[in-house]
């Protein structure tokens, strides 16, 4: 058996090394909550005592806490998107970081909205 050494272990570039940079910081909250349609009556706003935000469906079933200091008794707990699920298919519960940029809290909101429809 031969083995071309000039294939073997590990190759890469200058370029290919260099550092990126990613999308860091909390961001604005409003990029997630100008994600909701306006005032349509499908979703409620609910700011509490502690200026924590609650949003949920008029069915009660999609769930969105934004808390921005930390939930109480989980402080790593900013964004909590839930959805409930049904007698046959179990819902999912999607929790992010205080520090989350809200621009891809965002992402996945649009996305668990796009997948709702009314009967």
């Amino acid at each position: 058996m031969t083995v071309e050494l000039s294939n073997a272990g590990f190759r890469t570039t200058v370029e290919e090394l260099r550092l990126r940079k990613w999308l860091l910081g909390p961001g604005q909250p409003s990029e997630v909550i100008d994600v909701f349609p306006e005032a349509n009556g499908d979703f409620k706003f609910v700011t509490d005592d502690r200026a924590d935000l609650h949003i949920a469906s008029a069915d009660g079933r999609f769930y969105l806490g934004w808390f921005p200091e930390g939930r109480p008794g989980a402080e790593r707990e900013g964004w909590v998107l839930a959805v409930t699920g049904t007698a046959r298919v179990p819902g999912y519960r999607i929790v992010f970081e205080p520090h989350t940029p809200a621009r891809l809290v965002a992402v996945a909101v649009r996305e668990a909205l796009a997948t709702s429809r009314k009967r």
